[in-house]
């Protein structure tokens, strides 16, 4: 992949190659105080490049899929859409700024959509929220560039990363008016994707008005970055962190996959040292023959030599797993083919 500096908003839309995401979080409170989490993430595959299961068998070049999910922090609760793809409307990228509308084909389908509507500003929309997110900081490029080489796998990565969030959720039916702040991601890489590797992501937003990106990447070795953007839209960047597991692993049911949920993370060129640990323990998501954690964080520590707290977001990919994935998967896939998808019960009988 020839490297091309990021330009917006012509970078916010696809790109040739064959892995591609649009991904969003964000903490999120009601009227009365009540707390909640979101993630929403927008995939892209080459499907022929992309060796996936199941994907390399759907008749299309790009394939789109999406996980969506919601948390009652308060109930300990979450819900989650997990579409093993997805069709995109006829006028979806077909304005200068991105915009894609997407469903699940099924009888009770569900309306998606993610546009830019201004400069960095983003409409989310999923069976669970409908939200407004208004970037107030300049895009974090990664590394400096938004162009990294990890293990010889180059890719594109930004990040908006103080989103000021405002809309509503759908929980049990009933609409809630909602307020709080969102994270986006955008990433791209013309490598398929890596069964044999393993990460351990952060998103963290401090309540100094900073937030940090770090992340272990393991294929063989193990490959650090950091970057951070401050209260006055400075970036600065870091291949030295450590990342040092707290406490028990809790085990899946679903997989017998067993994740370290709390964590101490120092970058000593940030002078950041914190510790966190997730609202909700079992947030463990199924896709084809991947599984991971994806929950929000609560932080504590200290950066610059004050006490500090936060919110913030992990993605755990790459634990082993016990059980069969692709046999649950296939269990899961055939439930949604018997709500009256038939086109894709041609595909399976096929």
């Amino acid at each position: 992949m020839k490297y091309i500096p990021i330009k917006f908003p012509r970078d916010v839309n696809p790109h040739k190659c064959v892995l591609e995401w649009w991904y969003f979080n964000g903490h999120l409170k009601d009227k009365n105080g009540r707390e909640y989490s979101f993630m929403d993430c927008l995939f892209k595959v080459d499907a022929k490049k992309v060796k996936l299961p199941f994907i390399s068998k759907i008749p299309a070049k790009n394939i789109y899929f999406a996980h969506s999910l919601l948390s009652d922090i308060g109930k300990k609760k979450f819900y989650s859409d997990v579409a093993p793809f997805v069709v995109c409307s006829k006028n979806s990228f077909t304005k200068k700024r991105f915009n894609v509308a997407y469903t699940f084909p099924s009888l009770n389908y569900t309306d998606y959509e993610i546009e830019e509507i201004g400069e960095n500003k983003f409409r989310i929309k999923s069976g669970y929220f409908d939200l407004i997110l208004t970037s107030k900081k300049v895009p974090l490029l990664v590394g400096g560039q938004g162009f990294l080489d990890v293990k010889n796998n180059e890719n594109y990565y930004y990040s908006l990363t103080n989103m000021k969030t405002e809309g509503e959720i759908i929980l049990n039916g009933k609409r809630i008016e909602v307020d709080g702040k969102s994270w986006m991601d955008h990433q791209w890489a013309d490598t398929p994707y890596d069964a044999g590797a393993s990460w351990t992501w952060f998103a963290l937003q401090l309540d100094d008005n900073v937030e940090i990106m770090c992340y272990e990447y393991m294929r063989g070795k193990k490959i650090y970055r950091a970057s951070l953007i401050d209260k006055n839209g400075i970036q600065k960047h870091s291949s030295k962190v450590l990342i040092t597991p707290l406490g028990k692993k809790w085990k899946s049911q679903k997989t017998g996959a067993e994740y370290h949920l709390s964590w101490n993370i120092k970058i000593p060129k940030f002078n950041l040292d914190v510790d966190v640990k997730p609202f909700i323990k079992n947030q463990e998501i199924l896709y084809n023959s991947i599984n991971y954690l994806e929950c929000s964080l609560r932080i504590g520590g200290r950066y610059n030599k004050k006490k500090i707290n936060g919110l913030g977001f992990m993605e755990l990919v790459g634990r082993p797993v016990t059980k069969s994935m692709l046999s649950q998967y296939k269990t899961e896939f055939k439930k949604l083919v018997s709500q009256g998808k038939e086109d894709i019960q041609k595909f399976l009988n096929k």
